[in-house]
């Protein structure tokens, strides 16, 4: 097990067979940088011109082959300069026909001063608004996985089995993330960090801000999931990504459903009992191409 250290020089925004940039191996930590949204580093000037949430990586994960997967810790992520920037347009799929009339035209990008030591991300512009809204810093990274099935390319604008674009702000520090993984190495990406983002991402961005992250890596040798999975202290948590909302609930319910019987080995009668009382939903993503719903449930009910 070691710990890498690794500066981005080259960025994707497309999550497929790009040319790794480290080859770690299994039970190895990485400590690195992501840029924002648009491309920004921490000294918030552009070096990354690929298009829309540029991606750090690939990393190639020595030994793990389709068929197996892949375990992602998230031990530290943090913004890692001082302005973020956030969109107001609320995206007119996630309001009435015809009611968005005149709102969309608002491309007003509002600012926001970050606070890592205070733990606070305080309104900066517009200056009707400024210094009266303060909220605290959650961060999480709203794009992620591995490299898709079938030799595929992805936009990092959008999500599927492999991760991508999830936009869910579950996914923070402390967090465990597992993969299906599709080819050799399975090529791990990450990036579009927010400092906060209200559930399903609804104006299309949350705090926008490059990132310091570290994460762990670990390969489950012939193991097969069909969707992410992930755990933190409390839950644990199956992802739909699909469109429309339904599709993405559905996926995301069935993978638990898999999860629990499988490997808590628990009847199709205990799980109706757990998942028809228990179960919770969390929306992701509902401004990008798929839509991200997350089944949870919490750890201390599982056997």
């Amino acid at each position: 097990m070691a710990i890498h250290e690794y500066s981005p020089t080259i960025y994707h925004a497309v999550l497929g067979q790009s040319e790794p940039v480290l080859r770690i191996s299994d039970g190895d930590t990485v400590i690195t940088s992501t840029v924002d949204n648009a491309g920004h580093d921490a000294n918030d000037i552009r070096v990354a011109q690929e298009g829309p949430n540029p991606q750090t990586g690939p990393f190639y994960i020595d030994g793990a082959e389709p068929g197996d997967v892949l375990a992602v810790r998230f031990d530290m992520m943090k913004p890692n300069r001082k302005i973020g920037r956030a969109s107001v347009t609320v995206a007119a799929n996630v309001l009435e026909p015809g009611f968005a009339d005149g709102i969309l035209s608002d491309r007003t990008i509002y600012e926001w001063e970050l606070d890592n030591e205070k733990g606070i991300a305080t309104l900066a512009s517009p200056e009707f608004e400024k210094g009266k809204f303060v909220l605290p810093l959650s961060p999480m990274l709203g794009c992620f996985g591995v490299a898709p099935m079938m030799n595929q390319g992805i936009a990092a604008t959008t999500a599927s089995t492999h991760g991508g674009n999830m936009d869910y702000n579950g996914f923070g520090e402390g967090v465990t993330v597992y993969f299906p993984i599709y080819v050799k190495g399975a090529l791990l990406f990450l990036g579009d960090g927010h400092a906060v983002q209200g559930d399903g991402e609804i104006t299309g961005m949350g705090i926008e801000c490059s990132f310091d992250v570290q994460f762990t890596v670990n390969v489950i040798k012939e193991k097969w999931i069909a969707t992410p999975r992930a755990e933190n202290n409390t839950h644990i948590m199956a992802v739909g990504n699909a469109r429309p909302l339904d599709q993405a609930l559905q996926q995301a319910t069935t993978e638990m459903f898999r999860w629990l019987r499988d490997d808590y080995k628990m009847t199709d009668q205990h799980i109706g009992v757990i998942l028809g009382q228990c179960v919770q939903y969390d929306i992701g993503n509902v401004f990008d191409p798929a839509y991200t719903v997350v089944c949870k449930l919490k750890k201390d009910l599982l056997p």
